[in-house]
């Protein structure tokens, strides 16, 4: 059987789509987690970085994530975020990292919402404009599904690079996707400055561009080509190689598990996959609506076959990468957190499940922005003070429910930017709640599924 051939982008904005982006930007830009390690490794890389430096011996001391090259201490981090986030790290004078929770983390709020919070709304955006173009009617819960029914916008606000890994590669796909390989390749390249993982995505891209020619694959090569040069060139000044990737010299507690396999993958193994789909912050029980979702790639294959291939290809690729790591969840975080720059690609087959099954769609992804914003409230206590939310989300959920806010899930909300008003964090989880009710429903809102 021949490859299937390619198609047409489709393009068209959803009903409300601006508002549906300022809510979603309320509901998960406005929460502020404490510093953590992710923070500490990234935002110690960009603090140096303006001073002319890549190595930080003493914002590093002590810290998790970080490489040991040669005496001094470095960012175990691909380089992306750290750079993105200088203008933001400039502009409100971040100070070091022990002045971090005495200034309330709003400086560091800062330099995250600068680089994931804006990559969250980009790839919604991206998401919510294609999946309408799909099928009228289905742009706008999809894109809401997707910021506010998955892990990414918790992950956006913890300074994780996944999130704008998703953005940057599923822009390269678009543009690829509407036959501007050079701008694809650039747009791919940079995502692998962000995450190195992304190099997958890289190389499925070029299989889908080499459809249109070798021409075509030559300009999206010659896109990526600077990308490459730029890691090449950080690598060199750092490491001494343009060939000696960060993980090389991890030296932190994890360094014995990064250094068997490959950087610490392996073949997925069975107890990896029950803890991604059916583990306390499995895919099952936090985003249900992905499941279905993947079963909705099988109708886009007759609609756009060789797109749907670039999906799928993409979604195995980093399901098979969370689940041969040697902790799939990644330390604490909200879930499965490497499958994350996949999701794009994954809900894109989202728009024929509505299409179709429009209640059960409804409720799939009702039930997953429930469980994914009680997560994004609550996880950097939650994971800390019950391993992982002592059984599932749904668990503390239902305790809500039966103890009000005596139960411990009420105590682990997050601060909020109104904290700094005098919003106690229950009431500023409250105005998450109101936000994220009101994207839901003004999402299906008078919706027209129509083919």
């Amino acid at each position: 059987m021949p490859f299937p051939s390619r198609t047409e982008l489709p393009w068209r904005a959803p009903r409300h789509e601006l508002l549906l982006l300022a809510l979603v930007a309320v509901a998960a830009l406005t929460i502020v987690y404490p510093p953590r390690d992710q923070d500490i490794s990234r935002l110690c890389l960009t603090r140096s970085a303006i001073h002319g430096r890549l190595s930080a011996d003493s914002c590093l001391a002590g810290a998790g994530d970080v490489s040991n090259y040669g005496g001094h201490l470095y960012s175990d981090k691909a380089p992306g975020v750290s750079f993105l986030a200088i203008p933001a790290v400039a502009a409100v004078e971040l100070g070091d990292k022990t002045q971090w929770h005495a200034s309330g983390d709003l400086r560091v709020w800062a330099a995250r919402v600068t680089v994931g919070g804006v990559a969250l709304l980009l790839c919604a955006f991206l998401v919510g404009r294609v999946a309408e173009g799909l099928v009228r009617g289905t742009g706008g819960p999809t894109l809401v599904a997707f910021a506010l029914g998955t892990e990414a916008a918790a992950l956006s606000m913890a300074d994780f690079a996944h999130v704008p890994t998703a953005a940057l590669a599923f822009a390269a796909f678009v543009l690829a996707w509407r036959r501007k390989p050079l701008l694809a390749g650039l747009v791919a390249g940079a995502a692998v400055l962000v995450e190195y993982e992304a190099g997958l995505i890289v190389v499925v891209l070029a299989g889908y561009v080499l459809l249109t020619g070798a021409r075509a694959l030559g300009r999206y090569l010659l896109g990526v080509a600077p990308a490459a040069l730029a890691l090449g060139a950080y690598d060199w000044a750092a490491f001494g190689s343009p060939f000696h990737l960060s993980y090389r010299y991890v030296a932190d507690q994890f360094a014995a598990n990064q250094a068997a396999g490959f950087f610490g993958i392996h073949a997925p193994s069975g107890h990896a996959i029950r803890l991604v789909f059916a583990g306390d912050q499995g895919l099952l029980f936090d985003s249900p609506f992905i499941l279905a979702a993947a079963a909705g790639l099988v109708v886009l294959w007759r609609r756009a076959g060789a797109e749907a291939a670039v999906c799928v290809v993409i979604v195995l690729a980093f399901l098979a990468l969370d689940c041969g790591y040697f902790d799939p969840y990644g330390g604490d975080s909200p879930g499965p957190r490497f499958l994350t720059p996949a999701l794009p690609f994954l809900v894109l087959g989202l728009p024929f499940v509505l299409a179709r099954f429009r209640v059960l769609g409804a409720a799939l992804i009702a039930a997953s922005i429930v469980a994914s914003t009680a997560i994004a409230l609550t996880w950097p206590a939650g994971v800390n003070a019950y391993g992982r939310y002592d059984g599932t989300v749904w668990r503390r959920i239902a305790g809500v429910l039966r103890h009000g806010t005596d139960d411990p899930l009420a105590s682990w909300a997050q601060k909020n930017l109104l904290s700094w008003i005098g919003v106690r964090p229950l009431g500023a989880a409250a105005v998450v709640l109101c936000a994220t009710l009101a994207a839901t429903v003004l999402a299906f809102r008078r919706a027209d599924t129509a083919h």
